[in-house]
C-alpha cells in the first residue's frame, strides 16, 4: 500500500511553518466555553459544556505507513485517538475519516475499517459513522470526540519552569519506514516499529492523570523537537534536552548517519532550527533522529521535579520504554531548546 501515496503516516503533514502561515488571520469566533481552539496548535479543541464536563475533539488522518491494510488501520485509529489522551481526556465516540482509490480491492478497504474498528474498541471508541471519497491515494483516520473536566484538561504549552520531560515512545519511526520503502530495513527492526505504532498511549494517559503533570503532547509529524517547541510556547521557559537520554529505535541511528532520511525530516529541522541551540559533540545523525516525524509516537509529559521520580516509576512497571529526557529551565535569550 505504500507504494500508492507518495508521503507515509505522519510524514505527510503540512509543514509546522507553513501550517502557521495558512492558519494566520482566519477569522475566530470567540466563545469563553472554548478553553483550547487552534491558536495554540493544540492537539484537540476543549470545549465547556458544564462545571463538570468539557468536549475534547480531534481529527486525524494520513496515508500508508505500512504495506498491511489492516496494520494501517489500526496505526491511523491510534494516532488518532491520541490527541485526546494527549489533552488529559477520555476518548468515547469517532467517525471514519478515508479516501479510497478506485483500484484498492475492496477486501484492503475493510481490512482498513477492520483495524480501525478493532484499535478503537480497545480503546473504549465507539465507531458510529464517517465519510468516504475517492482519491488517487488511500488514506484513513478518525475524528474524534472524548470527555475531561474543565478544570483537568492538559495542554501542550502550559510547562513551568523546574518540569522534568518524559517521554513514553523510543524515537526512529519515519526513518525506519523509510529505510522500509527503500528494502534496507532490517525486518525484526521494523516490526518492532510497525508494533510501536499501534500501541495505543491509553496506558500512560491513565498514569500521567494521577500526577501533577502541567502540560502534555504527543510526539507525531513535528519530531520531538518541533513539539518540545510547542511546551515552551507561552515563553518563560527553555526546554533543555538530554540527547543520551532519548530513546531511539535500534538501527535509526545507523540509517541517519546513511543519510535514509524521510521528507519530513527536513521540514521539521527548516521550521524548528532557527529556535533551537545545540552542545558541541552532539552528532548531526542524532539530531537527524530528534528532528524525525514520527507516526503514533509517544507522550511527552511535563511533570513537577518532586512527583518525576513516582511517575517514571509506575510508567515503567507498564510501558516498555519510558525516560526522562530534559527539563524545563528559566528562558535563555538564545534559544527555546537546548540539546546537550
Amino acid at each position: 500500500m505504500t507504494k500508492l501515496a507518495e508521503c507515509a503516516g505522519c510524514g505527510a503533514k503540512v509543514g509546522a511553518g507553513m501550517l502557521s502561515a495558512l492558519l494566520k488571520g482566519l477569522p475566530a469566533v470567540r466563545d469563553e466555553r472554548l478553553l483550547v481552539g487552534f491558536d495554540t496548535s493544540d492537539d484537540a479543541s476543549v470545549y465547556q459544556i458544564s462545571d463538570e464536563l468539557a468536549l475534547v475533539q480531534t481529527v486525524d488522518f494520513f496515508p500508508p505507513i505500512v504495506d498491511d491494510p489492516y496494520l494501517f488501520g489500526q496505526i491511523a485509529a491510534a494516532n488518532a485517538i491520541s490527541d485526546v489522551y494527549a489533552m488529559g481526556g477520555e476518548p468515547r465516540l469517532a467517525l471514519n475519516v478515508m479516501c479510497v482509490p478506485e483500484k484498492l480491492p475492496g477486501e484492503a478497504v475493510r481490512a482498513i475499517l477492520r483495524g480501525g474498528y478493532e484499535k478503537a474498541a480497545e480503546a473504549g471508541v465507539i465507531i458510529s459513522g464517517g465519510h468516504s471519497i475517492h482519491d488517487r491515494e488511500p488514506k484513513y483516520g478518525l475524528a474524534v470526540t472524548g470527555f475531561v473536566h474543565p478544570k483537568r484538561y492538559l495542554r501542550n504549552d502550559a510547562a513551568r519552569e523546574g518540569d522534568v520531560l518524559l517521554l513514553t515512545k523510543p524515537l526512529g519511526i519515519g526513518i525506519l519506514t523509510t529505510a522500509h520503502k527503500a528494502e534496507m530495513d532490517d525486518p525484526e527492526v521494523y516490526a518492532r516499529a510497525v508494533e510501536q505504532m499501534a500501541q495505543l498511549n491509553r496506558t500512560a494517559r491513565d498514569v500521567m492523570v494521577r500526577y501533577p503533570v502541567t502540560s502534555c503532547t504527543d510526539v507525531t509529524g513535528f519530531s520531538l523537537l518541533g513539539h518540545t517547541l510547542e511546551m515552551t510556547g507561552r515563553g518563560g521557559v527553555t526546554a533543555v534536552l538530554d540527547s543520551g537520554a532519548v530513546p531511539v529505535l535500534p538501527g535509526a541511528l545507523e540509517l541517519a548517519r546513511l543519510g535514509i532520511l524521510p521528507e519530513g525530516m527536513y521540514r521539521n529541522r527548516h521550521f524548528a532550527e532557527p529556535h533551537v541551540k545545540t552542545a558541541p559533540g552532539v552528532s548531526r545523525e542524532l539530531m537527524d533522529v530528534l528532528y524525525d516525524p514520527q507516526t503514533s509516537g509517544g507522550l511527552l509529559m511535563a511533570v513537577r521535579p518532586e512527583a518525576a521520580p513516582a511517575l517514571l516509576a509506575e510508567l515503567s512497571d507498564r510501558l516498555p520504554c519510558v525516560r526522562i529526557v530534559g527539563r524545563m529551565e528559566r528562558a535563555r535569550e538564545d534559544c527555546a531548546v537546548f540539546v546537550t
